[in-house]
């Protein structure tokens, strides 16, 4: 492996930033001084200004393994994540086998120790009769249960209050990761859409069948229900205004019971980009007007929302060509989040120091990650070296998801990764990898 000396750094943790040298050895951040100097051997890197934070921690991925490699896979996903920044994922159940057991569950982790670069967990997923099965989870060794409270389909699809009361009320103890839709409503919504123009649906269409109303009936019942039963409910890709007020900003993170996650898609595009984009932006919940984006940054900032993620969901390019009705739901985005907030800041929307706090911090408060997220002496050295104005474009040729495609295609941005470190090991070197050493479990510390 190596270690390593990062001199001349502009180090972003812990809200602020200041110039260091960072010394690497072994898996973690041995020291962080203005000046170090080291009587053994070390990979040495000037970085001359170039500014170092934490690396990326994504609490929302689909990584399509198993069951569904012909879309994407750990290995690949995973590559595509440390290139971007993210150095830790949480991946979900919604998988082929569902990963509903403990069994199913394990074997994912076993395929995350083979093939994934990046640190890595999965969700237990939350099914009408597994009940049994969640109760076992070890919260220490997973990063929660996922609940599809909407958008799904089968056993996925959990829509009984019955269950989803027992899974509030029995597992309290361990982070409940939602997503909010009113299944009942989007199919209520969709027939006049249906009745007007069959299949071929305009995309655009996409924000008003699945609204405000639809995303707001769901988080506010799961809001109440932790509540009831004093739950650690994390509410995924909030997308909407009405929203924002299921959620507070007068405890510290650490203290709160309900959170919430707000996902770069939502920042970055509005309803007016389905018209050029169509279905490549159809997600779910869907991307809506700009009042809603420019409210989830307003919240973001103010920390009524506490982190930012990808809710990365590849298809292939002959799936996302489907006529509306039969398109599924879905953007891969795990290579660029750093890049679409990079750009933000550009912008004058948002500091560097907040960028890291929701992306890297947050993230490991948020779900008690054990010694990352962080800059910090002792913590493992998952570090990632930015140079934030070299400008580049997104195309083909550069891209890494096994979809092939991004709806980010042609854009230009300014802010881009040079070096990736997972574990202490330089996994990404401008463009190039080193994939002799993999990734590893995340542990939690509940």
């Amino acid at each position: 492996m190596g270690d390593f000396l990062i001199k001349d750094a502009q180090v972003v943790t812990d809200g602020r930033i200041f110039t260091s040298d960072v010394l690497i050895r072994g898996k973690r951040v041995e020291r962080i001084d203005s000046s170090t100097e080291v009587k053994f051997k070390v990979h040495e890197i000037n970085a001359g200004g170039l500014f170092l934070i934490p690396g990326i921690i994504d609490d929302q991925v689909h990584f399509r393994e198993p069951g569904l490699t012909h879309k994407a896979c750990i290995y690949t996903e995973a590559k595509a994540a440390v290139a971007g920044g993210v150095t830790s994922y949480m991946e979900m159940p919604n998988v082929n086998p569902l990963t509903l057991t403990n069994e199913l569950l394990e074997d994912k982790f076993r395929l995350g120790a083979t093939n994934s670069l990046a640190n890595f967990s999965f969700y237990l997923g939350a099914g009408h009769t597994n009940l049994e099965e969640l109760k076992k989870a070890d919260k220490n060794r997973i990063c929660g249960i996922k609940i599809f409270m909407g958008s799904s389909t089968g056993d996925m699809l959990v829509d009984s209050p019955d269950v989803i009361e027992l899974i509030f009320r029995e597992r309290n103890d361990l982070l409940i990761a939602t997503h909010c839709e009113d299944d009942k409503l989007v199919k209520e919504r969709t027939e006049p859409y249906k009745q007007k123009y069959g299949e071929n649906i305009p995309f655009e269409c996409h924000a008003e069948i699945r609204n405000e109303e639809v995303c707001y009936n769901s988080s506010s019942y799961a809001v109440a229900l932790a509540k009831k039963f004093n739950s650690r409910l994390h509410i995924l890709h909030i997308s909407t205004e009405k929203e924002l007020s299921l959620f507070t900003n007068e405890i510290p993170l650490e203290d709160k019971r309900i959170t919430a996650e707000v996902c770069v898609h939502h920042l970055w595009f509005d309803k007016s980009d389905y018209a050029r984009l169509g279905s490549r932006i159809k997600c779910n919940p869907a991307i809506k007007e700009a009042r809603h984006k420019e409210a989830l940054l307003k919240a973001l900032l103010d920390n009524r929302l506490d982190v930012i993620a990808t809710d990365h969901a590849p298809h292939t390019l002959e799936e996302k060509s489907r006529p509306y009705l039969n398109c599924p739901a879905g953007l891969p985005l795990v290579q660029h989040p750093l890049n679409i907030m990079l750009e933000l800041y550009h912008q004058g929307k948002i500091s560097l120091e907040k960028i890291v706090e929701k992306m890297c911090h947050a993230p490991a408060v948020c779900f008690e990650v054990k010694n990352r997220g962080y800059v910090h002496e002792g913590e493992m050295a998952d570090l990632v070296l930015l140079d934030i104005n070299a400008e580049w474009k997104v195309s083909k040729e550069n891209l890494l998801y096994k979809c092939g495609w991004s709806p980010l295609e042609g854009q230009t941005f300014k802010g881009k990764v040079v070096k990736t470190f997972v574990n202490g090991h330089l996994a990404y070197n401008e463009g190039s990898f080193d994939e002799s050493i993999k990734g590893e479990r995340l542990e939690f510390d509940r």
